[in-house]
């Protein structure tokens, strides 16, 4: 794998410097600075849940442009274990990943779970989803865990509410959340240097969308003056219109000298949306998932690839794709592979899907850099929402 390692040393400290702000918009470029190499932002983290981007090699990831992974802490303690990550030399070394690495908290994870789950002050104990074991996971215990796996970007251990959760539930939340990320911030210093490289945390902000919590989440984790800052919280079932005002709201509220990250969030049009309210840092599993379920993504909306539309269609995925799935496969190759159920498939699927999202973040930062963003995130927007309307016209007349 061709590494960035040369031109940033180990010993370099982490930094966020602002490039390039829009005119018309809150959109700006960016550059993150990490002891694994520089990233321009916005950005897009493709998902490496148990140390790896599922159905793909590292140097198929960093062929596609993406510099900086997200690893799952509540997987990775679960199986291989932190501890045995760690005397392999940290996650970087373990799977292999010359970029840089951004660790989440489990806390997403032991929420979701919440069958499984019992909240207290102290932390969550909770059962494993693999065997049913009963474990207990705090504010510390996510830093030590993440310490461990050795990343860039270490997240602080929050609680995430559920859409449509009672107000005062919602309120408690975002008071748990500060507590835990003071704790947190007293495990980690807020900036940690070891093994060479410098790892930093950043705060999430939640509330819902509650615009007073929202404000009164920002208000308490900014008093910590932490490197960067994330919106937790949605994405997790709210309308889209709700999503995107209080994504618009929590951008303005944290600083604009530090990277705002957007948890979760993928699709196409959010991005864009998103990146216009100030955000610089994206996550989701959408185009992984999507491409080992036979849905590929392109500038026109979703095609499910394993539909018999496309048996005898020699297109490439997506004419406009500089992949080299695009340049090298059809239409109807990919889906006579998942006909056929060769692994190839999920394969080829997965490398053009991510592609799609960093090519989108690429045109995203140049065309900010030219003062086109505007018309660029509406020609976008407006091609993949006329293309998922199309798709979803086509799936109603089937029925």
């Amino acid at each position: 794998m061709t590494s960035n390692r040369q031109e940033h040393s180990l010993a370099t400290p982490f930094g966020f410097s602002i490039g390039k702000n829009d005119s018309g918009s809150e959109a700006r470029t960016g550059k993150l600075t990490t002891g694994h190499g520089v990233i321009e932002t916005p950005v897009f983290m493709p998902v490496g849940t148990v140390g790896s981007v599922k159905a793909v090699t590292f140097e198929q990831v960093w062929a596609t442009g993406a510099r900086l992974i997200l690893g799952n802490t509540y997987h990775l303690y679960l199986r291989p274990g932190h501890e045995l990550i760690g005397r392999q030399g940290g996650l970087h070394r373990f799977q292999g990943w010359d970029g840089a690495l951004l660790t989440d908290s489990a806390g997403f994870q032991v929420f979701s779970l919440n069958e499984l789950n019992r909240i207290t002050e102290d932390g969550v104990e909770f059962r494993s989803h693999l065997n049913g074991s009963k474990h207990f996971f705090s504010p510390e215990l996510s830093m030590e865990v993440q310490l461990a796996l050795g990343a860039d970007i270490v997240m602080a251990f929050d609680q995430c509410a559920a859409y449509g959760a009672d107000p005062k539930e919602v309120a408690a939340a975002v008071d748990r959340t500060t507590r835990w990320l003071k704790r947190c911030r007293d495990v980690f210093g807020g900036r940690d240097f070891r093994d060479g490289w410098e790892r930093v945390l950043f705060g999430i902000m939640q509330g819902g969308v509650d615009e007073t919590l929202r404000r009164r989440s920002a208000a308490e984790i900014l008093e910590l003056d932490l490197p960067g800052y994330a919106i937790g919280g949605l994405s997790v079932g709210e309308p889209t219109a709700a999503m995107r005002e209080m994504t618009e709201l929590a951008a303005g509220l944290l600083p604009a000298d530090r990277p705002r990250y957007l948890m979760g969030v993928g699709f196409p049009d959010d991005i864009l949306a998103s990146v216009q309210a100030g955000v610089d840092m994206f996550d989701c599993v959408l185009p992984t998932r999507m491409a080992r379920t036979g849905t590929v993504l392109t500038r026109d909306g979703r095609l499910v690839i394993k539909n018999h539309e496309f048996a005898e269609d020699s297109r490439p995925i997506d004419e406009e794709c500089g992949c080299p799935v695009c340049a090298r496969h059809s239409r109807a190759y990919i889906r006579h592979l998942f006909q056929a159920k060769e692994i190839l498939a999920s394969t080829l699927a997965t490398i053009h899907n991510l592609h799609f999202y960093q090519e989108l973040m690429s045109g995203i930062r140049e065309t900010i850099r030219q003062e086109r963003f505007g018309a660029f995130a509406a020609e976008m927007s407006g091609r993949w929402l006329d293309g998922e309307a199309a798709r979803l016209d086509e799936v109603k007349r089937r029925r």
